[in-house]
């Protein structure tokens, strides 16, 4: 060991909305008035890069020209490009064993060379190697010491099964100190859930597993297909669900009580699994007793506004006692549910306390009608929604009555908008403008919203008013010239060159510092420092482990 250590029944009703029926707030007002359709843009300094058109927009002017970036309130510190990026990111603070200070906020004054007391370690994954451009060497997810924010520099490189491709699993245990992901590679791997000790150096991660799930083989019990893709902790670390691409889609869980012998516990299907829905992102409370599951809808540009086809793209609460406490054959129960058509291929989900009350931070992947193409482009600009997808705050506090409280909508999200943004979007396919991961400063007291917003890059908001979210920051990096070899952005329909990057993944924020660090899939990892003083808020804190 060396001298540092981790910081460590029945069925609710059932909603629907959309806006183009009920309006951005749902018919909602408060004491202040109608809800905004869109967040106020933020406000910049004298020395910042402000966007030139619509809030979030890179306009076709600009990427033909070759994209220069824009940035607000965000200044960039340090990069490490490597080969690219693919869809997430995850962090872990370790402690000097001598340090005896208990604040969990680390970092210095200055935001600019960390702390002598914590080290930082950063993981991302990248393309697989049947994805990736000819001549990388090295494959895998890179392990990154982040604790010089000027220097971030690779320490090693993870390419056991679903490192080599982890998708969107890539998760830390922080109170086992574990990293982990399924075999995610390209989008639908395979059985297998690898686990890796960060104890001891997180820059040299140790592996302890390599395990196919669900053949029998690993002891659980359960045989059943499991193909990787998604993947969270529960916090205890005692086990790891699954968002999986079997035939149709399944959640799963597996025992890691045992760190070294990962065992399939479970498999379970949405409620609306027989009109379509998939599996995806998920997250678990601090007990380990609920989970916050998405559910993919599979509404289409031709059954967007077809009022005989219910939305199935929402929000499931379930209850995972069972599981938690090893029952035989355990199975979760479903709490509430809510759905709409406001947006599509629900991503990944945050349950977090603001001013003392419980929401769920939920964001989607595709807009109103699916993934972008012309098609969904078009039906959505056609019925008045909101043609790319958004982070929006969900109120669970009556769990089998969950509501849409706010949407974290941008200008370029307005349907009144669609003539202006379309014509930027020329020739590109899946994924354009809108959400894929956020982040928040801290769960149990959340104030701020970070988010990758792809083609609008990274967006940083204030959410202490769960009605009036309003944006504080933008940083959106310069397109690239050349392509990097492990970016999943390189596809037809994706990269182009000097047009904008794809920021897709997990924001990490730093409250005494004064910093972010995240990654875009063609400029790599980068570190980012808050200026102007629009952050940290008054009320912000940034325990680890408890942003995402």
């Amino acid at each position: 060991m060396n001298g540092w250590v981790g910081t460590s029944l029945k069925v609710g009703a059932v909603f629907f909305s959309s806006i183009a029926l009920l309006g951005a707030d749902n018919g909602r007002k408060d004491e202040d008035g109608p809800i905004p359709l869109t967040v106020p843009k933020a406000v910049c300094g004298p020395h910042d890069n402000p966007e030139i058109a619509l809030q979030g927009q890179v306009p076709a002017a600009l990427r033909a020209a070759g994209f220069k970036g824009f940035h607000c309130n965000l200044e960039l510190l340090g990069q490490s490009k490597g080969d690219g990026a693919n869809w997430q990111t995850t962090q872990f603070k370790q402690r000097s064993r001598d340090d005896g200070d208990d604040d969990d906020d680390d970092g210095d004054r200055n935001g600019e060379h960390g702390n002598k007391h914590t080290r930082v370690c950063g993981y991302h994954g990248t393309a697989s190697p049947t994805r990736s451009l000819p001549g990388r060497t090295n494959l895998g997810v890179p392990v990154l010491d982040l604790t010089d924010w000027k220097n971030p520099t690779p320490t090693t490189y993870l390419n056991t099964t679903s490192m080599l491709d982890p998708w969107e699993s890539l998760k830390v245990n922080e109170r086992r100190q574990l990293l982990a992901a399924d075999n995610g590679a390209n989008g639908a791997g395979g059985p297998e859930v690898d686990i890796y000790d960060i104890s001891d150096d997180c820059r040299f991660p140790q592996l302890l597993a390599s395990v196919k799930v669900g053949t029998g083989a690993d002891g659980g019990g359960v045989v059943t297909p499991i193909i990787g893709h998604e993947g969270a902790w529960a916090p205890d670390g005692l086990t790891y669900y699954g968002g999986g691409r079997t035939v149709p889609n399944n959640y799963y869980a597996v025992d890691t009580s045992d760190a070294t012998k990962p065992k399939l516990l479970s498999t379970w299907f949405v409620p609306r699994v027989g009109t379509g829905a998939r599996t995806h992102g998920l997250s678990i409370s601090d007990d380990g007793k609920r989970g916050y599951f998405v559910s993919i809808g599979s509404i289409t540009p031709t059954t967007l506004t077809d009022p005989n086809v219910a939305a199935n793209n929402g929000l499931v609460i379930y209850d995972l006692s069972d599981i938690q406490a090893r029952k035989p054959n355990p199975q979760p129960k479903v709490i509430g549910e809510v759905y709409w058509k406001d947006g599509a291929t629900a991503q990944h989900t945050i349950p977090v306390k603001i001013k003392g009350k419980s929401y769920i931070i939920f964001v989607d992947e595709g807009g109103s009608g699916g993934l972008s193409s012309a098609a969904q482009l078009a039906a959505a600009c056609a019925a008045g929604m909101p043609p790319f997808p958004m982070a929006r705050i969900i109120d669970i506090n009556d769990e089998r009555h969950p509501t849409i409280v706010s949407r974290l909508m941008l200008e370029i999200h307005d349907p009144a908008n669609c003539a202006s943004v379309i014509p930027d979007l020329v020739g590109l396919t899946t994924f354009t403008y809108g959400s894929h991961y956020c982040s928040v400063d801290d769960r149990d007291h959340a104030t701020t919203l970070a988010c990758g917003y792809f083609n609008s890059g990274i967006r940083v908001f204030d959410i202490r008013d769960v009605d009036h979210p309003k944006e504080i920051a933008y940083y959106n990096p310069a397109g690239t010239t050349t392509p990097s070899a492990g970016s999943n952005h390189v596809r037809a329909g994706g990269w182009v060159a000097g047009s904008a990057d794809w920021c897709s993944a997990q924001v990490h924020l730093d409250k005494k510092a004064g910093t972010l660090w995240t990654t875009c899939q063609d400029n790599g990892l980068l570190m980012l420092k808050f200026t102007n003083g629009a952050w940290p808020l008054p009320s912000s804190h940034t325990p680890p482990g408890k942003q995402n």
